[in-house]
């Protein structure tokens, strides 16, 4: 089959679906992958078709509030869906969690079956809170449901302009607003794959049947570390990665924040941050693959975005997670549920004594490194990229 990926973010929200998309290419499919223009030559340096969609920066300069930019950078991703499927060529539509409400009514323009293949649990269910807009806290089971339905109730919104301008632009009548559509996808039992462990978060006893948690799609690796980190690798004990991917720029002087507190702690660093020092004990590095660099590690102090949660699970070592926005806290919290993680450390408290001990805390305590090397093998055995190729399969007959 002829198959538009369609991934919409940052980092953490694109390049899982590039190991997803080469899975698909070797069992035969042609796969193109639309997504913000920066990712272009990782897509490419894997084999795969690009196409792009707008940056997520899209909308920053429209609306004072939050809600007004992110409804700006959804009007802005529906036209990049309209250009993504122009020359009308998928036969099937694969599509994240930010890209399906629009990419729903792309597959009816096209006439043409989709499929959600999800690095976040989106539907509503009692066992835990929804993932993005909270804290990450559970609510009971009741609190859990109807905060669940909400925060969807929100995100349709969003999408009301958005989708009519989209629809208009296909070509297609009115009338399947936001909510209408997801209610309509739901009752046809719309398949949706999830693409993180079941070790970490196991599939919710209350979904209805076609929501499926299948492991995680590990990004396309290159090969081989810089030369100069290699080295620093091999000149000492295993260091400390710091990184806190798109949200690393937000705050000036948070480089020596970190090197301070790692110094404190008494290891060695590798940090991914704009203003990072480097030094005998501390290399800066800019966009390296995590799973390469992340196993060389004696702990990952991160953001707790889902791509780089799961890096660090894979790689058997334990995080000090220090979550921002978005879906940040639910996986943060997650991940120090299971034991492979410290507390979450609150960006906003963040300091060189706290970062500090966190770090100690995660070193020396051997009972996280225990639970971070048991979950690795857990998810070894998992297997999601042949769970999507059964669907494309299934989807394909």
């Amino acid at each position: 089959m002829r198959i538009l990926v369609m991934a919409a973010g940052s980092r953490g929200d694109v390049v899982p679906y590039t190991g997803l998309g080469t899975a698909l290419r070797d069992a035969g499919h042609e796969v193109v992958l639309a997504a913000p223009a920066g990712f272009a030559a990782a897509v490419r340096d894997c084999g795969l078709g690009f196409r792009p969609l707008p940056d997520a920066q899209a909308g920053i300069g429209a609306g004072g509030s939050l809600l007004g930019r992110a409804a700006a950078y959804i009007d802005a991703l529906g036209d990049g869906v309209a250009d993504a499927v122009a020359e009308g060529d998928a036969e099937l539509l694969v599509l994240s969690a930010t890209t399906a409400p629009l990419g729903w009514h792309a597959a009816e323009a096209l006439g043409v079956p989709s499929l959600g293949a999800y690095l976040q649990p989106v539907a509503p269910t009692g066992e835990f809170p929804p993932t993005v807009g909270g804290t990450g806290r559970p609510l009971g089971r009741w609190g859990n449901r109807a905060v669940g339905r909400l925060s969807l109730r929100v995100v349709d919104r969003l999408h009301a302009q958005a989708v009519r301008r989209l629809r208009a632009r296909l070509d297609l009548p009115p009338g399947h607003g936001p909510r209408a559509e997801r209610a309509r996808r739901e009752r046809a039992g719309w398949p949706v794959l999830h693409g993180f462990s079941p070790a970490l978060l196991p599939r919710p006893a209350d979904w209805r049947a076609g929501l499926d948690v299948v492991g995680n799609w590990w990004p396309h690796v290159p090969s081989g570390l810089p030369a100069d980190l290699e080295d620093f690798l091999q000149a000492g004990p295993p260091p400390v990665f710091v990184g806190f991917g798109s949200m690393g720029g937000a705050a000036e002087g948070l480089g020596a924040l970190v090197a301070g507190a790692l110094r404190r702690a008494g290891v060695r660093g590798v940090v991914q941050l704009p203003d990072a020092p480097s030094g005998d004990d501390l290399f800066a590095v800019g966009d390296v693959p995590h799973a390469l660099l992340f196993p060389r590690m004696a702990a990952v102090v991160h953001h707790a975005g889902a791509g780089t949660t799961a890096a660090a699970l894979r790689a058997g070592v334990p995080a000090v997670p220090v979550p921002v926005t978005a879906d940040q806290p639910f996986w943060a919290r997650r991940v120090a549920g299971v034991g492979a993680a410290v507390a979450p450390v609150s960006r906003a408290g963040l300091s060189v004594e706290r970062l500090a001990a966190a770090v100690r805390s995660a070193v020396e305590e051997p009972g996280y490194r225990a639970a971070a090397v048991a979950l690795s093998r857990r998810t070894a055995a998992e297997d999601g990229a042949a769970a999507a190729r059964e669907a494309v399969e299934r989807l394909a007959r």
